[in-house]
């Protein structure tokens, strides 16, 4: 699998635009009216002020406290930069807070504290425990961590988790499980050997002994060796509390005939000496990042019998943090927790290894371009498992219930899972599986406009994400003066520039061209002007004569132009089975609109033509299709000519015997809207619909962009569906990311004919 680059300029990029940061604030109420304000903020907001200080634990039924979590750092240790100080360590903060949104819909505010002082650090996060649900300590240098989370969690009545130790401690206790599931060995047993006596290393053998590993069993080692009992230099409370009776003294020969490895130190600590040294079926966890102890290859190459695991998301079991703390503060936030402890974190990673030991649905095989099945090279759940949310929550709310920590248990544990499911976002797994497909498809892209700076920075984006090649239609000299300008002067060189002037193959798609358009009025000169001159049509001849995989283009012309143009070298219209698809990505909610792009007034075959090619799509996207024919008008009423033709479609459909649900004529709320739906129980859609087949193409355009621009919706598309060959066409309006997910969809070559 190709690895993924990305340079300075992107990242500072995404971070800039489109607004500075990665983080706003959106009210949940409505904020029109006098009357909204009224309640909103006084007089109406003293109600409620009033009912929290005769009770305060309402707090959690009329603010947004049970749901919030603080990320606090002061800066001491940020990643692997060490003491960047407070205000360098934000973006980090900001991308911890989107990723509690992301994968456990926890909302999360970042806090950077300007101190190096451990009183006044707890001082503060004390100070300001009323506000917030719980506490995640991040990027805090040891041993200064130790003092801060323990203080905190002695004197606050809300979770504190300190995630560099006991994230990854969950996460490797996880993967241990069933490490030890696969070689036959029991935890009680094992000689473990721990190399890196910080924060992470120290927590990772805590929370495996309280799992029931021997106390001198494990040997912890710093950088001045084994720590055992009697040492004094470089010792501390914490390290002398794992001090083990042993006569060992350095790693190598803590190495020799141990079980486990568990690493949290630096790169190459391990060598491949040591690990030939290990006993049978060796469990090696090199967590040290961006680069292991060891590599799984150097590993692997003296010990075939070893179960490698490392922090990197390019090998097989990646120790991924983002497996444990959303979930763990999820389940804690929902039983309204005292604590974190840790029952709920041995409850997190068992959830989590019992996980991995299922079979793995299709939408994450998809994703990853492979079938994952349980064994040495899946011992932890991929992080974009949609069952975390609904199966990890539940097992430490109810460890949480078990051991007293929870103000309010849940009742109806079922119920919990339910709204657990409801969650999680499909917009964000569907974006995510295309990306994951596409890296695995290793697609080369054919980019037609190389002219366009967003063009040549979404080509170059593609490329550096691992993606696949990038070949750019355009003139060199152009291209580079472009990137140049742009300070991407260095990418020229990545990029493959292609056109006519350079290919051997012009002849070829001339003699191609001519034999299609020679009864259509086009001589040999005007053939040789489109496969010469106009991009969009070289661009599809070098996709057709198999000289790329997948084409992107419409940046720059309008997309009916764009299509005319393809449609010289293959054939667009809505007979052949072709349509235009749109994503409209909203809130949660994955809604496609067809036809986008292609039928401007489609009849009744047309639009079952349409159905079908959208709801392959949908399949396309991971979801199962529920279609609508939506008008003005449902099933009949008000009676109307124009409305007629969709519930003809539905009916050309039944003859069709497709294996997809479909429905109408409806409008749109019913179509939508489960409430209004209720009123029509004959209805054939099992729930709301996930794919709208409008009566023509002005009211799909106008409803796509009404969506866009009033709404905020992220917009996909049209995704071109029907063709035998991977073709997508943007919009002017796209912005590099745009085209970037557009290629990504092409190269999944999602809407392809079968």
């Amino acid at each position: 699998m190709s690895k993924s680059r990305i340079t300075r300029e992107e990242a500072l990029t995404f971070h800039l635009e489109p607004v500075p940061g990665k983080l706003e604030i959106n009210a949940t109420v409505p904020m029109t009216t006098q009357r909204d304000l009224s309640l909103a903020y006084s007089p109406g907001v003293a109600v409620p002020c009033e009912e929290i200080a005769a009770n305060p634990e309402t707090a959690y039924d009329y603010t947004a406290k049970g749901n919030l979590v603080a990320v606090i750092s002061n800066g001491t240790a940020v990643l692997g930069l060490g003491n960047l100080g407070a205000l360098a360590s934000k973006p980090v903060m900001e991308g911890k807070s989107v990723l509690f949104k992301r994968f456990a819909d926890v909302n999360s505010i970042d806090l950077e504290l300007d101190t190096e002082d451990p009183e006044a650090f707890i001082a503060a996060v004390k100070l300001m425990g009323p506000s917030f649900g719980g506490i995640n300590l991040e990027d805090i240098k040891a041993p200064e961590c130790f003092i801060i989370e323990q203080r905190l969690k002695e004197e606050m009545d809300i979770p504190v988790f300190h995630d560099d130790q006991h994230g990854t401690a969950v996460i490797c206790a996880a993967g241990l499980i069933n490490a030890l599931h696969l070689t036959g060995k029991k935890l009680e047993e094992c000689r473990i050997v721990l190399n890196g006596a910080g924060a992470a290393g120290i927590a990772c053998l805590e929370l495996i002994k309280a799992m029931g590993a021997k106390h001198d069993n494990c040997i912890m080692c710093d950088t001045k060796g084994v720590i055992y009992q009697g040492r004094t230099d470089g010792m501390n409370q914490w390290k002398s509390a794992h001090a083990a009776r042993t006569d060992l003294r350095t790693l190598e020969e803590a190495m020799d005939g141990a079980d486990v490895f568990l690493g949290v130190s630096v790169k190459g600590a391990v060598t491949q000496q040591m690990v030939a040294s290990m006993a049978e079926n060796p469990v090696i966890f090199a967590m040290a990042n961006p680069d292991p102890e060891i590599t799984a290859e150097d590993a692997h190459e003296v010990r075939p019998d070893a179960i490698v695991a490392t922090g990197r998301s390019d090998y097989p079991n990646q120790v991924n943090n983002v497996l444990g703390f959303p979930y763990l503060f999820r389940g804690a936030l929902d039983i309204n927790a005292t604590a974190i402890n840790d029952e709920m974190k041995i409850a997190c990673a068992e959830a989590l290894a019992e996980l991995a030991r299922e079979d793995v649905p299709d939408e994450v095989a998809i994703a990853y371009g492979r079938k994952l099945s349980f064994g040495r090279d899946y011992i932890i759940p991929t992080p974009f498992d949609p069952r975390l949310i609904w199966r990890v929550p539940p097992a430490v709310a109810e460890a949480g219930m078990a051991t007293r920590v929870a103000r309010r248990p849940i009742v109806d544990m079922d119920g919990y899972r339910h709204t657990l499911q409801a969650r999680m976002d499909p917009t964000a797994s569907v974006l995510s599986s295309i990306a994951a497909r596409a890296r695995a498809a290793q697609a080369r892209m054919i980019f037609a406009e190389g002219d366009d700076l967003r063009v040549l920075r979404a080509a170059i984006a593609y490329q550096r994400a691992g993606l696949g090649k990038a070949l750019v239609v355009g003139r060199e000299p152009d291209v580079r003066e472009k990137l140049e300008t742009a300070g991407l002067g260095e990418a020229v060189r990545e990029l493959e520039v292609v056109n006519a002037a350079n290919t051997r193959h012009l002849d070829t798609y001339k003699s191609f061209l001519y034999e299609r358009l020679q009864r259509q009025g086009y001589d040999a000169q005007d053939v040789h002007r489109l496969a010469a001159r106009d991009r969009h049509v070289f661009s599809a001849l070098m996709l057709a004569h198999g000289h790329g995989d997948g084409l992107v283009t419409g940046a720059t012309r309008k997309s009916a132009h764009a299509l005319r143009q393809i449609s010289m070298v293959y054939d667009t219209t809505t007979a052949a089975g072709v349509a235009g698809v749109t994503a409209v990505l909203h809130r949660g909610r994955i809604v496609l609109i067809s036809d986008t792009l292609v039928a401007e007034w489609p009849d009744e075959k047309d639009l079952a033509i349409i159905a079908q090619r959208a709801a392959e799509v949908a399949r396309g996207l991971g979801l199962e299709p529920r279609v609508a024919f939506v008008s003005f008008s449902t099933f009949g009423y008000p009676v109307s000519e124009r409305a007629e033709k969709m519930t003809l479609a539905s009916k050309v459909l039944d003859a069709k015997g497709v294996d997809f649900e479909y429905e109408g004529e409806m409008t749109v709320d019913v179509a939508l809207n489960p409430e209004q739906m209720r009123a029509y129980p004959f209805s054939r859609l099992t729930g709301p619909a996930n794919v709208l087949v409008v009566p023509a193409r002005h009211s799909a355009s106008i409803s796509v962009k009404l969506m866009q621009e009033m709404a905020g919706a992220t917009v996909v598309g049209p995704i071109l569906a029907g063709l035998d060959a991977s073709i997508q066409i943007c919009s002017t309006g796209s912005t590099v990311n745009d085209i970037y997910n557009m290629a990504a969809i092409a190269a999944c070559k999602i809407g392809v004919a079968p």
